[in-house]
């Protein structure tokens, strides 16, 4: 049997400062968490920025980043690893939550409650006071590398009752929440981020407000900063603006017409 594994110098660090405009005390609790060796979960609606975030807390504090988007796909053996035939040998290759454990990354998993059940149970011996993680195929306990930490990430306002996260798995984290920026803050990402002016920014935080307030008649989610970055990026192209938001937001929200005749409305009243 040979072993393949992975160092610290095949997973880079990030070099070019990822954009990030803090709004509350979320980064100071992060470092707080990573130097007590904490687990970390991070709450709040799709597309506010925690991914951003993670993005720039590994480069903030100089470790690599392992990102592993989870569904109901995903199988124990993706993220431990799994023996594999190479050259008539039997090889093992770890799987990227393994490489993280041995060589002290930040490991995150994205939309935790899209993975299977019996998946999300081998995080526990890693996110308790243990530090371990267990390849049965191997008989090995690997103990974390000082330098590693866990954090997961959902949405609790999307999730049903049957995708929540298990009281068993949330306690074993502590928790970050997050939510759109204030307006003046989210314009400013969103006129960086999509490179237009700060008026035409203004205008889709407006937009993307005024959505988030009929979420209850009928809307599953509402409209994220991304979805407001991507008009603008649409915007910044020359196309119309009505046409921008109407193709980046309100064909994503739904696709239910009526909806779409009111969301079309704000648009309209807006630009």
């Amino acid at each position: 049997m040979i072993e393949t594994n992975i160092s610290i110098n095949d997973i880079p660090v990030i070099e070019k400062k990822p954009y990030y405009l803090e709004t509350g005390n979320e980064i100071s609790l992060f470092e707080a968490a990573y130097d007590g060796k904490l687990p970390v979960m991070l709450k709040g609606p799709t597309g506010c920025g925690k991914t951003r975030f993670i993005e720039y807390m590994a480069y903030r504090l100089a470790r690599p980043l392992i990102t592993i988007s989870c569904h109901e796909d995903l199988f124990a053996s993706d993220l431990i690893g799994r023996f594999l035939l190479k050259s008539d040998e039997t090889v093992w290759n770890d799987g990227p939550l393994s490489r993280a454990v041995r060589i002290g990354a930040i490991c995150y998993l994205d939309e935790i409650v899209e993975a299977r059940k019996d998946t999300t149970v081998v995080i526990h011996p890693l996110s308790d006071d243990r530090r371990t993680l267990i390849i049965e195929k191997k008989g090995e306990t690997i103990q974390a590398h000082p330098d590693f930490i866990l954090v997961i990430s959902f949405n609790p306002g999307y999730q049903s009752v049957l995708k929540d996260l298990k009281q068993s798995t949330r306690q074993r984290f502590v928790s970050l929440q997050f939510d759109y920026p204030p307006a003046e803050k989210e314009a400013e990402i969103v006129s960086h981020e999509g490179q237009i002016d700060m008026e035409t920014a203004l205008h889709l935080v407006e937009l993307g407000r005024k959505i988030r307030n009929i979420r209850e008649h009928g809307l599953t989610e509402g409209a994220s900063t991304r979805l407001l970055i991507y008009a603008a990026q649409l915007i910044r192209r020359k196309v119309p603006p009505t046409i921008a938001c109407q193709s980046a937001i309100t064909q994503p929200l739904t696709d239910d017409s009526r909806l779409q005749e009111t969301l079309n409305d704000l648009i309209e009243d807006i630009f």
